[in-house]
């Protein structure tokens, strides 16, 4: 079996007639009516009916033809992926994201790439706290997305460039704060529930970051699951605060305002990549973008 047998049957079934798909092939009639006799004698089946002026797909033929015209468009499909690789352009690219990031804005940028390289895949690799850079450190990035730490930015190894800010807010639910009518300090929370995202890196090994001695805590893999613990009234906890904007403006959720700790915290948000490694034309498409955008905060 060829393709080009299949594409003489894709184009009889559509137009009805040798002549037509003759014209529409650009080969001669007797070259489609013999492609389409072969094709029936591989698959021992009657593709059409013959009997009237114009050529009618079998029910069989008819199920043969969804089949046909899958096999054609992965057949297009990996022509086109062989042109854009002979091209040099990558198959893939991996952008590491730190999960607090806002992804809304940089959905223009990814959507402006996609359409001029539309057979590279991005894969978007969300991490939390330090996961994002160390994926890039352990080459399984292309680029990360993430807060840094100052002692960060002297690193040579690295090429960064700023792009917006954001915060995580301290948050609980107006269930946990009704039993402390007279919060003010953190350590009046020791004994209720400290939600804690697990760091997705090695960062943060034995470190709880903003967790008090003797604090209760759970631990959970994302924002999502926290959040949803929060609002319940079964703990407290800093999320980003576009996850809970809508909520803090419905009463679901509260804003803390505690004494002895930073109630928000704000980040500088920065994309990076490793400066020895070699971009492809896609990823460095992308990062030129990014270079370019502006970012609202």
């Amino acid at each position: 079996m060829k393709l080009d047998q299949l594409t003489m049957f894709q184009s009889v079934a559509e137009l009805g007639s040798l002549r037509q798909a003759s014209e529409s092939l650009h080969k001669t009639q007797p070259a489609i009516s013999q492609g389409i006799k072969q094709l029936e004698s591989i698959l021992n089946v009657t593709l059409f009916n013959r009997s009237g002026y114009r050529l009618i797909l079998t029910a069989e033929g008819h199920v043969l033809y969804q089949h046909a015209l899958r096999v054609l468009d992965e057949a297009n499909a990996l022509r086109n992926m062989a042109r854009h690789i002979n091209s040099g352009n990558e198959t893939s690219i991996t952008l590491a994201t730190e999960a607090s990031y806002d992804l809304k804005g940089i959905i223009p940028l990814l959507a402006k790439v996609q359409n001029q390289f539309p057979d590279t895949q991005i894969v978007l690799k969300q991490e939390y706290l330090t996961g994002a850079l160390e994926a890039l450190h352990q080459q399984k990035a292309t680029f990360c997305l993430s807060p840094i730490n100052p002692e960060f930015l002297q690193n040579s190894q690295v090429e960064m460039h700023a792009l917006n800010t954001g915060r995580l807010v301290n948050v609980a639910s107006p269930q946990l704060v009704a039993r402390h009518p007279e919060l003010s300090t953190s350590t009046e929370l020791i004994n209720e529930y400290q939600i804690v995202v697990q760091d997705s890196g090695k960062g943060s090994l034995n470190k709880n970051w903003g967790v008090q001695d003797g604090q209760r805590c759970w631990y959970v893999n994302d924002f999502a699951t926290k959040k949803m613990l929060i609002e319940s009234g079964m703990g407290w906890g800093k999320l980003p605060y576009h996850q809970i904007q809508k909520s803090l403006e419905n009463g679901t959720l509260l804003e803390l305002s505690l004494s002895d700790v930073e109630n928000t915290v704000t980040f500088d948000y920065y994309i990076i990549k490793n400066k020895k490694q070699l971009l492809g034309p896609v990823a460095l498409t992308l990062w030129e973008q990014f270079k370019a955008y502006t970012f609202n905060t």
